[in-house]
């Protein structure tokens, strides 16, 4: 796209005004370079406007180079980079900087992890510069970064509010059969004949890759059938597609300043609504319902995963008197334009005696009775409604552009803890000075509780996929965002498998860490290989330690190689790698100090990687370095050790713990993810099993990569409601719907996990079609122009099998864009 220019600076300025300029030619030779520049001058992209200049912060500057994207360390900034802050501070004299959005590159600059010198990037960038940082709520780890590295007050904005996914197309019509089904189950003319049609659409809308019995289309006839198979058979279809529709989507893009309207209050509520806050002894919305017909919810969950048709019904049920609850509620609070001002109070003693005296329920006890529970107790409501009011009132509090202000000013900015809204909503209202937690609060026992549930679950599953065996080792990711937001779930994860317990002092401070015994522990204890995010490595230095002293204990422990998975491969490194047990038993790793990522992601961003051996030799050389408690303070590169223990990797894991942010919507989690990085180093070449763990809803569940892959792609990529609320906000609501489909290519290049049919249904829709592919030109040429490129290259890499036709379309497309953008 066509920048506007503000200043071009000439390379004898910059010199004379940067002066550690000199420093970065190491990395980039003399001044002006390639990047930001005319070939002569230094160029600074934005626009004055009378007293605020709006700039675009440039790139590291190595996103195309595959050489720099190898380096162990990151390369200094680029002059260009160099030269757009001393313009700010030297020439436009800027009394103040505004960093806007989540995130940017100023902050992952290289220098210390913490306590920055005059030596260190982001210090000398920001300079004398006062920092504020809008910053979305929902990321403490990197505001956090933002804060210790660039030296910035943050002001925290709400992120887009989650709906659930809905259904369309043939997922649509399958509810609508089962619909039917339910009424004629009973009708053994009707019945068997509904049945046939569900199993039909179902592979049509390619279920089968997720209901592993679906019967064969071919030589199934529902007549020859039992009644209870059949009933099997739909349930599993029915589960499915609820998992679908009730996936929670952000809808859309927040606009600053712009509170949520009424019905996005709902829809965040309904969220908040379905957790239990035991510490706060508030039931959820679903136990509440559930209870009044004498059913526990968590029985109802597990039956509906188990597609039991009866349970799958019961828990739709259950959900929709909940949102019928939740949506009374904000109505009586709700004005004429759609938003509430003001939250008027349930329990405001003049309406509920009158009320009272006429017989009346309250609105949403009305609610549940109307959708077929009757037996609801109001009373035991009373806690939740009372809490769901507060926070009504902070969903629709306004301080965002105050807060702004406030900082622009120089006055204080009250702060905040960041995190999940849906999980914590203290985190509300925005517009406040975020931070994070104690770190040496983590893991809480609550986190401990959960995570041992989701620990069971996924080697329930991992055992019924590999013929009762359980694995041997495990590679986990582990992200500073994620543990902030779960009190530290997927730390307390590794500890479990490894068959540690975290011991915490007086103080609440967890500190320790001591061994389970294998009889109480009942099985044996997995190895772990862990790949700590450069974030979390900041921020959680001491669980690193934790983590590295506990894997040492299992390891230590004289315990039958059989039982202990830990200590059989770190005998195997040892002898192999000629070094002590302890040293072969190191398993927390990162990158360098003052270094971030694998850089996967931003070479598949933009183009630049050769294959996918590069991606992997990234991936081991800049995430290899090693975290050992016998040496503190320092990561020392260890790629011999690192590889290794990647070796006898049998599964890799990752968690999703927050609706807002999935696997495609972002590059972080393919870019940390090493299934093919094993597959390479395995002696047997075998490909690992890929799982996730989702807890973004009360009903937790471990699904393997492709089916979240798939569920991703069905409820956001090819899905109207996510594809249309993205083109409503203009040009970059077509660059957020491109990122979706550059990032599922992301996971085919990491792990092989992408159904052909999301490429082919994505082409379908944004290419096929003429008359979106029309929209999405004429609202952002460069970005349709890169989802043209990224189809070619799914293609031409071998991820996609397509007709010559599609390509052929796609390369005329191409041509046309091409021209379209330079205005033949």
């Amino acid at each position: 796209p066509e920048l506007n220019v503000a200043y071009r600076m000439s390379t004898d300025e910059y010199y004379e005004l940067t002066p550690y300029a000199t420093d970065l030619e190491e990395n980039w030779g003399p001044a002006p370079g390639n990047l930001n520049s005319d070939g002569q001058n230094l160029v600074v992209y934005g626009k004055e406007f009378g007293n605020v200049f709006i700039g675009v912060q440039p790139s590291f500057g190595y996103e195309g180079d595959p050489m720099r994207l190898l380096f162990a360390k990151s390369a200094s900034p680029h002059h260009g980079f160099a030269a757009y802050y001393t313009y700010l501070e030297k020439i436009f004299q800027a009394d103040a900087v505004l960093h806007f959005g989540t995130h940017g590159s100023l902050e992952f600059m290289p220098g210390k992890q913490v306590g920055m010198s005059g030596t260190c990037y982001p210090d000398r960038l920001i300079a004398s510069l006062p920092s504020a940082y809008l910053y979305a709520a929902n990321n403490p780890s990197e505001a956090t970064i933002a804060k210790r590295r660039s030296y910035s007050a943050t002001v925290s904005y709400l992120t887009p509010p989650a709906e659930n996914a809905g259904l369309y197309k043939g997922l649509k019509e399958l509810k609508e059969l089962i619909s039917s089904y339910q009424g004629l189950r009973e009708n053994e003319a009707r019945g068997p004949a509904i049945v046939n049609s569900i199993v039909s659409t179902a592979w049509t809308c390619n279920l089968d890759k997720d209901i592993k019995d679906l019967p064969a289309l071919e030589t199934y006839s529902a007549a020859d059938d039992t009644p209870e198979h059949r009933d099997d058979i739909v349930g599993k279809v029915y589960a499915q597609i609820m998992q679908i529709e009730s996936r929670l989507l952000p809808c859309g893009l927040h606009t600053v300043g712009v509170p949520p309207t009424a019905e996005e209050a709902v829809a965040t509520l309904v969220n908040i609504a379905q957790l239990d806050r035991p510490e706060d002894k508030i039931e959820s919305l679903p136990r509440v319902i559930a209870a009044s017909i004498g059913r526990d919810i968590n029985d109802i969950y597990r039956g509906n995963n188990a597609g039991v048709l009866d349970d799958v019904e019961l828990s739709d049920k259950v959900t929709e008197a909940a949102r019928a609850a939740i949506r009374a509620l904000v109505n009586q609070s709700t004005d004429s334009n759609g938003r509430v001002k003001e939250v008027k109070s349930v329990f405001d003693e003049f309406g509920s005696f009158f009320g009272g005296m006429l017989g009346q329920k309250k609105p949403y006890i009305q609610a549940i009775i109307d959708a077929g529970f009757p037996k609801v107790e109001e009373e035991r409501l009373a806690p939740l409604i009372t809490y769901l009011e507060f926070c009504l009132k902070q969903i629709v509090a306004n301080n965002e552009l105050g807060g702004i202000m406030e900082l622009l000013n120089g006055q204080f900015l009250m702060p905040a803890p960041g995190g999940d809204p849906i999980r914590n909503p203290d985190v509300l209202p925005t517009g406040r000075n975020m931070h994070a937690l104690d770190p040496s609060s983590i893991p809480t026992t609550a986190a401990v509780e959960v995570s041992a549930s989701v620990v069971e679950k996924l080697l329930e599953k991992l055992k019924a996929d590999n013929d009762g065996m359980f694995p041997e080792s495990i590679a986990f990711t582990l992200w500073g965002t994620d543990n902030i937001k779960t009190y530290g779930e997927s730390l307390a994860q590794v500890l479990a498998l490894v068959g540690v317990r975290p011991v915490s002092d007086s103080l609440g401070r967890v500190n320790k860490v001591e061994l389970i015994p294998l009889e109480e522990l009942g099985r044996p204890r997995i190895d772990v290989v862990v790949s700590c995010s450069g974030v979390f490595r900041d921020l959680f230095i001491n669980q690193m330690n934790l983590m590295d002293r506990g894997i040492k204990m299992a390891a230590e422990a004289d315990e039958p190689l059989e039982m202990n998975f830990v200590r059989k491969h770190a005998i195997a490194s040892a002898e192999e790698l000629n070094v002590s047990l302890r040293e072969a038993s190191c398993r927390v790793f990162s990158n360098s100090a003052g270094s971030y990522s694998a850089n996967v992601g931003l070479a598949i961003e933009n183009g630049g990687w050769e294959d996918e051996g590069q991606l992997q030799d990234q991936f081991l050389t800049r995430k290899g370095f090693a975290f050992n408690a016998d040496k503190p303070g320092m990561m020392e590169q260890q790629a011999d050790l690192f590889k290794s223990a990647l070796k006898t990797v049998d599964v890799t894991f990752q968690n999703l713990d927050s609706s807002e942010i999935s696997i495609t919507d972002v590059s972080h989690y393919y870019d940390s993810d090493p299934t093919k990085v094993v597959q390479g180093l395995r002696d047997d070449k075998k490909k690992p099993m890929s799982m996730m763990a989702d807890t973004t809803t009360a009903n937790a569940q471990v699904r393997s990569l492709s089916e979240t892959v798939r569920l991703d792609a069905r409820t956001k990529l090819l899905n109207p409601k996510f594809y249309e609320g993205m083109l409503s906000t203009g040009y970059e609501g077509v660059r957020e719907i491109q990122k979706r489909l550059r990032n599922t290519m992301g996971w085919s290049a990491t792990a092989g996990e992408v159904d052909n049919f999301v490429f082919e249904d994505a082409n379908g829709v944004f290419i096929e079609d003429v008359e979106m592919q029309q929209r999405l030109l004429d609202t952002n040429p460069n970005a349709f122009r890169d989802m043209v490129t990224t189809f070619l290259e799914a293609n031409g890499r071998g991820y996609w099998e397509t007709s010559e036709e599609n390509i052929e379309r796609l390369q005329e497309l191409y041509a046309e864009v091409e021209d379209r953008i330079e205005g033949i």
